[in-house]
């Protein structure tokens, strides 16, 4: 886990939870954003990401391990003794809202943008895995096809990250099980999660996820303070969009009101 202070006294921490096949070496700007408004910033990768999928031919860790992982993270923020927000993007935005139907999260708001509930793009011999099980062992493989000019329309960051050698979409017969159960079980939850204020941001040409099924997590949760956000024209990958510095000033605002609620001064 790795942990960015703030360049001023902080106010607050947040911490990151990234999307599946990448790292959080594609958040630094999103890091030095907040580092530089008052926060300070903790994340990490999910297992089997960032440096350990090179050493990997495919995904195949258990979904086990990204829970023990988000409660690592939380663990990390708590040491700061100040407010914490929580954010997860794509996959990190549902391992995220799964935690919050599990148990308490000792947290000041949520962040989620772009959650994976149904996914608009499929390895193919993955779809025929599913179907016959039988024929088949958890070690098959397949390419999900979840391409960086997929993510963003943002020529800057498709031309710095389209080679990474670090962005991995290799996939197990297991692992896009266990995805697809997340997915389920996450959307088609009953019981509201904690009352926690949350902000939940949308693209409106996400090519990856269907934002309608994420809106309508949201809407049928019992809270308090809720605000979705769906931003005209972007792709999945909201902060590295042209936008992204409207996006970030939007969230920042998000983020100062709840901490002006809980009695900070912002």
């Amino acid at each position: 886990m790795w942990k960015w202070e703030a360049e001023v006294q902080a106010k607050a921490v947040i911490a990151i939870i990234h999307s599946a096949y990448e790292h959080h070496s594609r958040y630094a700007w999103l890091i030095e954003k907040f580092r530089s408004s008052g926060f300070h910033v903790v994340m990490g990768d999910l297992p089997g990401h960032g440096e350990a999928a090179r050493k990997r031919r495919a995904h195949d860790e258990s979904f086990k391990s990204y829970s023990e992982y988000v409660d690592q993270l939380l663990g990390a923020s708590l040491s700061y003794n100040l407010p914490i927000f929580v954010m997860g993007h794509g996959l990190g935005s549902t391992l995220l809202m799964h935690a919050l139907q599990e148990k308490s999260i000792e947290c000041a708001a949520v962040i989620v943008t772009s959650p994976w509930l149904h996914l608009q793009i499929h390895p193919s011999k993955m779809k025929s895995a599913l179907s016959n099980m039988g024929k088949l062992t958890d070690n098959v493989k397949s390419t999900h096809p979840v391409t960086i000019k997929q993510l963003t329309r943002n020529y800057d960051v498709y031309t710095q990250d389209k080679d990474d050698d670090l962005y991995n979409t290799t996939i197990t017969l297991k692992w896009y099980r266990e995805l697809q159960q997340l997915m389920k079980a996450t959307s088609g939850m009953q019981a509201s999660i904690q009352n926690l204020p949350i902000l939940m941001m949308t693209a409106e040409r996400d090519k990856i996820t269907n934002q309608s099924h994420a809106k309508h997590w949201l809407l049928k949760q019992n809270l308090s303070e809720l605000q979705y956000k769906e931003w005209e024209n972007c792709f999945h990958d909201l902060f590295h969009e042209p936008e992204r510095d409207d996006i970030f000033l939007y969230t920042e605002s998000f983020m100062n009101n709840v901490l002006r609620s809980i009695g900070y001064i912002v």
